[in-house]
């Protein structure tokens, strides 16, 4: 990708972040929406443009630039990797951070590590290519915008063991809460239906999180999604069933 695209992918994110629009921005280069709109499309903002659009969006280009090159770095840990993570909980907890964007302040001052603690345990992120410790203990992030944990590796064991006992442990009525639960007979092509849906929600809040990358800390909340779905029956209504009557999806 070119760095002028790079840079125009960038305000759009940065845009869509800030809740602004190509109607937004038309007075600012004394354009029309239409305009505006055309020239995104084509990448063909002048230096003069895409300084005025920084400025209104309180960014610079090397953010853009920064930001874009995110989308070319670690997609995966190994399993021995993540498992270094889980067998060291503060060095989860700081690399969760750094995956969420937070500075070497942030993690101090919300915390209960030692400055030369925290650095140490950034350093061995910076090991396994999370991240790079840039001077002033600086935090450049080296993962991808795609970025998982394994699927059923060892992060996701960790995590999966708190929510019986600590994720559900609430009556999720509270502000920014939902749980939904439906139940009825599906037929498989009603399941796959759900389930790409299902798939693209998450995406969206990827999506959603990584705009929302560049927000204050304050501003920004832990936020976990379950989505779950599966041809299931509750136990008691299973020991009810007549021998052979088993049903396989």
């Amino acid at each position: 990708m070119s760095q002028t695209r790079v840079i125009v992918e960038g305000l759009k994110r940065e845009l869509k972040a800030q809740g602004k629009t190509y109607l937004d921005v038309a007075p600012i280069l004394d354009l029309s929406e239409a305009s505006v709109k055309r020239l995104f499309s084509t990448a063909n903002l002048s230096l003069h443009r895409v300084d005025r659009l920084c400025q209104m969006l309180g960014v610079n280009i090397a953010d853009l630039v920064g930001r874009g090159e995110q989308g070319r770095g670690l997609k995966r840990l190994n399993r021995e990797q993540e498992q270094s993570l889980v067998d060291q909980p503060e060095l989860l907890l700081v690399a969760v951070c750094a995956v969420n964007s937070w500075s070497y302040q942030d993690i101090l001052e919300t915390y209960n590590l030692g400055g030369a603690q925290c650095i140490g345990l950034l350093a061995k992120l910076d090991h396994l290519k999370l991240i790079e410790l840039l001077p002033n203990n600086r935090i450049k992030l080296l993962v991808d915008r795609e970025f998982r944990w394994i699927a059923n590796g060892p992060i996701q064991k960790f995590f999966r063991s708190h929510i019986k006992d600590d994720y559900f442990a609430c009556s999720f009525d509270g502000p920014g809460e939902i749980m939904l639960f439906q139940n009825a007979m599906l037929s498989r092509s009603a399941n796959s239906v759900i389930r790409r849906k299902m798939e693209s929600l998450a995406k969206e809040f990827q999506q959603l999180a990584a705009e929302d990358k560049n927000k204050p800390l304050q501003d920004r909340f832990g936020t976990s999604l379950m989505l779950a779905m599966r041809p299931w029956e509750i136990k008691c209504f299973r020991d009810l069933r007549r021998p052979g009557t088993e049903k396989v999806f």
